[in-house]
């Protein structure tokens, strides 16, 4: 059932995509991709590889303690890491990349909202090789100084390594600065800092100068300033997806790529024409900078949709369906 509904959704996805436009695959890293692993049904964190520009890694949010690397280039899984030194995941839902070279996995979904009194970061060193290993890990504890909540989203700012946890409500949600540095050997407590809308996703830019916050039908990027969100923020022309659960930028900073659930999912590039590029290790910055569409890009502008409005209201529909059986078959 959940399979059928996703296909549903992510077919209206593909409807709206404007006619015409290009969808190329494996030429480029860093360009739309589909998750070839038939491991990755729901992948609920995206966060880009610093040590191996065009990879990305990704875990489904109940599984074992494992993550995938996938090469943007072929959609196919190259690592397959096993953390070691942690304990049984609850509801893995966010992956992103420190300033220090560690990858940092938020065990903090909670679909009952507010059942667990406690949740987990895992913290471990991005591997210097590709390949299926097994990686020691840090488990931290986490606690929220308001009471416990439901979450989707962890943020490590890259330069100051402060991690970040956007809580996840449909009336709207919070910010949570932790410590400025984790302990793994008492709890860390989570404050309050600023209100989120819905949220299942989020990242910062390379620079460190904007916050993005994705959720099922819409993203918003912000301003970063001094530890907080400015202004209202602006709309990136995120794409619609069937189970919008995932986020990030693309290791230099022209792009922004969005993923979701479901088996053989897509990840879409949407360009940041405007926005600045940090070279990447051996890596050439993506585009020619005129801020014409490459190929499998996304146009970060608003286009004529032909036939949105009905697009959307199945898309909605099949998501609203999607989220109503995955919370029955949890909790069953």
């Amino acid at each position: 059932m959940r399979s059928a509904l996703c296909a549903l959704g992510a077919a209206a996805a593909l409807a709206l995509l404007p006619a015409g436009h290009a969808r190329a695959e494996g030429q480029e890293p860093d360009r739309d991709f589909t998750v070839e692993d038939a491991r990755i049904t729901e992948s609920s964190g995206l966060a880009a590889s610093r040590a191996h520009p065009g990879i990305y890694w990704t875990h489904n949010d109940q599984d074992e303690p494992r993550i995938f690397g996938i090469d943007s280039r072929t959609g196919k899984t190259v690592a397959t890491l096993t953390l070691a030194g942690v304990g049984t995941p609850r509801d893995m839902e966010a992956i992103s990349v420190g300033p220090d070279g560690d990858i940092y996995v938020g065990d903090i979904g909670d679909n009952l909202d507010g059942s667990w009194d406690h949740v987990w970061i895992y913290r471990f060193p991005e591997p210097k090789s590709l390949k299926d290993q097994t990686v020691q890990a840090k488990q931290y504890v986490v606690k929220y100084a308001d009471g416990p909540r439901n979450a989707e989203a962890l943020m490590v700012h890259p330069k100051t390594g402060r991690v970040y946890i956007a809580s996840k409500n449909e009336d709207g949600g919070g910010l949570y600065a932790g410590p400025e540095r984790l302990s793994a050997s008492g709890t860390n407590t989570f404050r309050r800092v600023g209100e989120v809308p819905w949220v299942t996703d989020g990242a910062f830019s390379p620079d460190g100068g904007k916050l993005l916050l994705r959720g099922y039908f819409s993203a918003r990027e912000y301003d970063w300033r001094d530890g907080r969100m400015e202004g209202d923020g602006t709309s990136p022309g995120a794409p619609f997806q069937g189970q919008a659960e995932s986020v990030t930028y693309t290791l230099d900073g022209s792009g922004l790529m969005f993923g979701s659930e479901g088996e053989r999912s897509r990840v879409v590039r949407v360009d940041r024409p405007d926005a600045p590029r940090t070279a990447a290790p051996e890596q050439a910055t993506p585009g020619d900078g005129d801020g014409t569409p490459t190929p499998g890009s996304t146009p970060a502008a608003d286009q004529p949709q032909g036939s949105a409005t009905k697009g959307f209201l199945v898309l909605a529909g099949a998501t609203v369906l999607v989220l109503g059986v995955k919370r029955l078959l949890r909790r069953g």
